[in-house]
């Protein structure tokens, strides 16, 4: 636990400016991003004494080990700044919301020669007319099912598209009359792209005209005695209403606005949107946030703001935000939202009428999510609690192993040697920091010098990482802090060092990895093994293992660790198994199958001894007669003479191709 006196910037080294600023640990990795309209009364927050501070404040300042800033000229500016950091860095102690669920989208994609209707997930991409989010996929799939018939917009994949074009034959829909089937010149581009457009108008909310324009279509078709036209009609705008009718008129004066919640404990927080164009509902998304930082109810409202419009523009952003709390410097934030927009955004709290008794509702959906939330995640949290505990009295450690890193070595008879490291922290896989190595120093099957090998490189590159940071010295006002792109404060491969290493395997394994450790003069690395056969727990220099109860959540939790890892080597050397296969001469053989190929294989071993072979040897192989074997010994004589290596399981060729290491 550092001292925030040691690294408190001097007097007057702080400017009296607008700015962001930034607070890292000790191995350089940015902990904390926030702005301020003045940088010298905001950090000077900071290094109050610690018994002034807010508990989560106070972890925070002493957990870093420096804090450097950025002026910019306006609260705008500092607003964008911190919103591109805390997506940069990901801060631990940020608030950040977490989605609970990726919300389906109905989109329509402008940017193709002929749009489709489909639903979509995820990032949006320029072009593309997005309506909801939905709650469910199946809700966008009813909607689309109904508009379909007054707007027969191609939904087909593009290489359905290509198929239907190459073979001159529209797909079902397109006999059904729910696709125009431009795929085969039933319509031109630009009458599909303005059905297409008249699809975007309608869900946009401009449904009254459209509507009233087939009332006035079937009224002429009937007086004109064209029944059959009046009632496909008749049909449509029936169609239509009934897919109106499933987003509900909450704002008479035809709004477009979000509405945004909160529901808070000290712990945690849970955000609900409400998205309204055309007064109707046509979105609701929810998310969930633990309040690692002393923040307030504006602060939150500040922060949803940032994530829910800093990847959007243009109509994404409407023209009304309604909020339980204007954000501590509201100007700034209305000005940054009416920027991405490009037209004004009023920011502001209901105080009376349909929008505030809009954003009770909004409100009670967020205390059910919060309550939701909290009756799922009860359990986890207490059982991963629970297993960093057991496992760091079970290995008598200081703390509970926040950050546990496991290793695996995995090869086929002895081949192909690679090695995968996985991540925990706080009991959850941080797979963005999975590594995996080739072992090239040495083949066979001697785990152990590979496990030593694995922990020497991983952690030769820790201690070259850290010997690159160094000391870091805070800078005065109008200097520019010294930073290079090896240190950036974005995470690096190796730069963080766990509390605890996982090997599979016993005693041997765990003594090579602790052997290791030693020859690099790491002794602030705790180390064990998981053996599988009896799920026993080994440390160094122990000659009796450690043995947890079968309930006990620490080695459930140890198990999952071992067996991440396990499974992220073994994908990892059969894909390099599937880059070194090699036709097998077996396949100029005519008529000898998959089967029967591998039958040969593990009858005789290898290809090597099956050249060695007899006719009559081949024989004896079931489903082998004369005739066959003779091809078979014809082929094999006339093969490459130097045969590669042969996996015995499955029959395929292999060779080496060096590789790279990790």
């Amino acid at each position: 636990m550092a001292d925030p006196s040691s690294y408190r910037p001097k007097p007057g080294q702080i400017p009296d400016s607008p700015g962001v600023y930034k607070f890292r640990d000790e191995h350089r990795r940015v902990i904390y991003v926030g702005k301020a309209k003045s940088l010298r009364q905001r950090l000077a927050n900071y290094f109050q004494p610690l018994t002034s501070l807010h508990p989560r404040t106070a972890t925070m300042v002493t957990t870093a080990a420096s804090v450097e800033w950025t002026v910019v000229s306006t609260e705008v500016e500092a607003l964008q700044l911190e919103y591109s950091w805390i997506k940069e860095f990901d801060p631990r102690f940020n608030v950040k919301y977490r989605d609970d669920k990726s919300y389906p989208y109905l989109a329509v994609t402008m940017n193709e020669e002929f749009p489709r209707v489909q639903v979509m997930r995820g990032h949006k991409k320029k072009g593309v007319r997005y309506f909801g989010p939905y709650a469910h996929a199946w809700a966008i799939r009813e909607t689309v099912d109904l508009m379909l018939r007054v707007f027969p917009v191609r939904t087909c994949s593009a290489g359905v598209f290509r198929n239907a074009a190459s073979a001159g034959r529209p797909c079902l829909l397109g006999y059904i009359g729910k696709c125009s089937a431009p795929c085969v010149g039933r319509v031109t581009p630009e009458e599909h792209r303005e059905l297409a457009d008249d699809f975007c108008d309608f869900m946009a909310g401009r449904t009254g005209t459209y509507i009233r324009r087939l009332e006035k279509q079937m009224m002429i078709a009937a007086e004109d005695m064209e029944y059959e036209k009046a009632a496909r009609l008749r049909d449509d705008i029936e169609a239509l209403r009934r897919a109106m009718e499933k987003s509900a008129v909450v704002l008479a004066d035809a709004t477009d606005a979000d509405l945004i919640a909160l529901a808070e404990d000290e712990l945690e927080a849970a955000v609900q949107i409400f998205h309204v164009r055309g007064g109707r509902v046509r979105g609701q998304r929810g998310w969930v946030t633990d309040k690692v930082e002393a923040v307030d109810t504006a602060g939150l409202v500040e922060h949803a703001l940032q994530q829910l419009y800093g990847e959007e523009s243009g109509e994404a952003v409407p023209k009304e935000v309604l909020v339980p709390a204007l954000p501590e410097d509201a100007e700034s934030v209305s000005a940054w939202l009416s920027g991405r927009r490009g037209s004004l955004v009023s920011l502001r709290v209901p105080q009376r009428g349909d929008k505030k008794d809009l954003m009770e509702t909004v409100a009670r959906n967020a205390q059910q999510a919060l309550v939701l939330h909290k009756t799922k995640r009860a359990s986890d949290l207490t059982t991963r609690s629970r297993a960093l505990e057991e496992i760091a009295e079970a290995l008598d450690l200081d703390s509970a192993p926040l950050r546990i890193e496991c290793f695996d070595i995995s090869h086929l008879q002895g081949e192909d040697v690679v090695a995968s490291m996985v991540v925990f922290e706080d009991g959850l896989p941080r797979k963005s920091e999975y590594r995996r190595f080739q072992i090239k120093g040495f083949e066979g099957q001697d785990d152990v010098r590979s496990m030593h090998e694995v922990i020497s490189r991983r952690f030769k590159r820790y201690l070259a990482e850290k010997d690159r940071t160094g000391e870091w010295e805070p800078v005065a006002e109008g200097e520019v802090p010294a930073e290079t792109p090896e240190d950036d404060g974005r995470p690096k491969r190796f730069a963080y060092p766990p509390q605890l290493v996982v090997v599979d395997g016993g005693q041997p394994q765990v003594a090579a990895a602790r052997r290791a450790l030693d020859e690099l003069g790491i002794d602030d690395v705790a180390v064990c093994g998981l053996a599988k056969r009896l799920e026993e727990v080994w440390l160094p220099g122990d000659d009796d293992p450690v043995v947890l109860p079968r309930s006990s959540e620490g080695l459930y939790l140890l198990q999952r660790v071992r067996d991440t890892a396990h499974d992220f080597a073994i994908r990892y050397q059969r894909s390099k198994r599937t880059k070194r296969i090699r036709t097998s001469p077996l396949d100029a053989v005519p008529g000898l199958g998959e089967s029967r190929k591998q039958a040969l294989i593990k009858h005789f071993g290898s290809v090597k001894r099956l050249k060695q072979a007899t006719i009559e040897q081949i024989c004896e192989v079931p489903g082998f007669g004369r005739k066959t074997a003779e091809a078979v010994a014809v082929a094999l004589a006339q093969a490459a003479p130097a045969a590669p290596a042969v996996n015995t399981a499955t029959g395929e060729i292999m060779e080496d191709d060096g590789g790279t290491t990790a």
